[in-house]
């Protein structure tokens, strides 16, 4: 790749600036190093680092290496240009309409496109381009090595990113097991990060940071925090520094993005260029123009005429005259001393409630109320436009709205910051929402939130046909009940059914009709039952023995719910 680099140079110098050009354009003017919030505007380094999204290194890679090889000067759909020969050139790919860098290995290319696809319809403010997702790849880990996944994902061998020990230029980042953190998998996401970040795109249950879907999953998330929108260039600026802290990495994957925007196709797993530039190695930097040599003006005392360029001696009877003594400079007048910034009077004191209440959901549904705070002074004035972070703490799968348990929010005019509505998993306790203030010595807030399992207050036969039997015969018919809440469906609701001695007495009967087990015995009390997503629950065939008689079935859910079923068993009538 240095060497296709080099040829870019030598072919193509005036749209190699234009290049640049265009990428500075992109970049917004941003300083070396610089962040921006999320609204594209600089950020100072402090206040960026603790708001990148809860990490110790303030990115999802920790600001560790990445490629920083360049796309070719020709549109992936272009023909080669003139003076390009497709058989000996690296930027033209056999086969292929463009540069041989447009092809995307299928597993990783498929990868990104249904991760953006996801994001597009969870977080639809977004907009997430799938070309973007495939620049960060690309600048990262070259897709994966080229392509090296199997067909789940996976990589073949581990990809990890340097130690982050303050060595070499990286930053000093530590694990919580006190180890120095390494950024991992194919989207390069330290640990720390993608212990709240990390998502299972492949839906095997797993997150693993090495399966491309899960990493660019959890990539597409990572840049969509903070309501940042990808079709707005400051945000998508934003979000790209906040993967990795870096102007010249901000540079190098808009080039990508724009590239990939031109056109790509699919090439086998595996068989993708290998980057070779890396941004801690510059060995494989491009080559410096050597600048021209400078004639020195000749000595030669010409012979009649003088040549141009030559400089004549002074005639011998002639004095030079001498040059004129310089005029000292004047004395630079002193700068005026900076008047100093006043210190500001609204410095944050603590954070109050904001009237969040009490935090509770059935398994699976939204809160229905939002943490809410609100930055004061010590004399108790709100203080606006200040960051506060929101984090979810404990043993649960409960999530703010969009999949995160960090969101960081700025405080409105009147001092309030509101967390996303959280949205209650499948594992029913209680949990925390911590609010800190960013990058303050702050004493946060923390508020408890329960999850209870899924309820149903309403159960109804969704039939109205008698249930009969003879006596060692099969009911001809299953009972199936559809079960509600507050008039809403009922899905995933835990239930029981027996049959039961009497109406007065819900001991399970020794008699009359049963169920069958695994075995073929009899069962005339089952547990562990489920609604459905429609609130539906069909029990098993119903058996009678021997016994004649009206015989009763109570059917209960969590939530109360009951529903009492009448079975009849008697002798056919002739």
């Amino acid at each position: 790749m240095a060497a296709h680099f080099g040829n870019r140079l030598r072919k193509g110098a005036a749209n190699t600036a234009v290049a640049a050009v265009a990428v500075a354009a992109l970049a917004a003017s941003q300083g070396p190093g610089a962040t921006t919030d999320n609204q594209g505007r600089p950020t100072s380094g402090t206040q960026a680092t603790q708001d990148a999204g809860g990490d110790a290194g303030g990115t999802a890679t920790g600001n560790g290496r990445y490629y920083t090889d360049l796309p070719p000067l020709s549109s992936p759909t272009e023909s080669p240009g003139p003076g390009l020969d497709p058989t000996t050139d690296p930027t033209i790919g056999p086969g292929s309409t463009g540069g041989s860098e447009a092809g995307i290995p299928a597993t990783v290319l498929d990868a990104y496109k249904k991760a953006a696809a996801e994001a597009r319809t969870s977080k639809s403010g977004c907009n997430m381009p799938w070309q973007l997702l495939a620049a960060i790849g690309k600048v990262e880990s070259g897709h994966a090595r080229g392509g090296r996944v199997d067909a789940q994902g996976t990589t073949l061998s581990p990809i990890l990113g340097p130690k982050l020990d303050g060595s070499s230029g990286f930053a000093r980042i530590l694990n919580s097991d006190g180890t120095y953190a390494r950024a991992i998998g194919p989207m390069q996401f330290l640990s720390t990060t993608w212990d709240w970040a990390g998502r299972d795109g492949n839906g095997d249950g797993v997150k693993d940071p090495n399966n491309i879907y899960d990493a660019a999953l959890a990539a597409a998330h990572y840049l969509c925090r903070v309501d940042r929108d990808m079709s707005v260039q400051a945000e998508m600026n934003a979000a790209i520094l906040s993967y990795n802290n870096s102007r010249d990495y901000l540079n190098t994957v808009l080039s990508w993005y724009a590239y990939y925007s031109k056109g790509t196709h699919s090439i086998p797993d595996g068989t993708g260029p290998l980057p070779s530039r890396r941004s801690d190695d510059n060995s494989g930097a491009s080559p410096t123009p050597t600048p021209p040599k400078t004639r020195k003006p000749s000595t030669h005392k010409p012979s009649g005429g003088g040549s141009t360029g030559s400089t004549p001696s002074p005639p011998a009877d002639r004095t030079p005259t001498p040059s004129p003594k310089p005029t000292p400079p004047s004395k630079p007048t002193p700068p005026s001393k900076p008047t100093p910034t006043p210190t500001p009077t609204d410095t944050v004191d603590h954070l109050a409630d904001r009237g969040t209440g009490r935090l509770s959901a059935m398994a699976g549904d939204t809160f229905d109320r939002k943490v809410a705070v609100e930055a004061v002074t010590k004399a108790g004035k709100a203080v606006p436009k200040v960051r506060v972070r929101f984090t979810i703490i404990g043993d649960t799968d409960a999530t703010f709205t969009g999949g995160e348990t960090v969101a960081t929010v700025a405080t409105d005019s009147s001092g309030k910051a509101t967390a996303p509505a959280l949205v209650a998993g499948e594992k029913t306790g209680t949990f925390k929402v911590r609010a800190l203030l960013v990058g303050r010595s702050v004493t946060g807030l923390d508020y408890t939130a329960t999850v209870t399992e899924r309820e149903a207050d309403t159960l109804a036969r969704t039939g109205d046909t008698e249930l009969t039997c003879t006596p060692g015969g099969e009911f001809a018919n299953q009972v199936e009940v559809k079960a509600t809440y507050k008039g809403a469906v009922a899905d995933g609701v835990a239930a029981t059914a027996t049959l039961i001695t009497s109406s007065s007495d819900p001991a399970e009967n020794d008699k009359g009709p049963f169920f069958k087990d695994a075995d073929g015995k009899p069962v005339r009390a089952l547990t562990g039952l489920k609604t459905d997503a429609n609130g539906l629950l069909k029990l098993p065939k119903l058996y009678a023995d021997n016994t004649t008689g009206t015989f009763l079935l109570r059917i209960g859910t969590a939530g109360g719910a009951t529903l009492t079923v009448e079975l009849k068993v008697a002798a056919a009538t002739s």
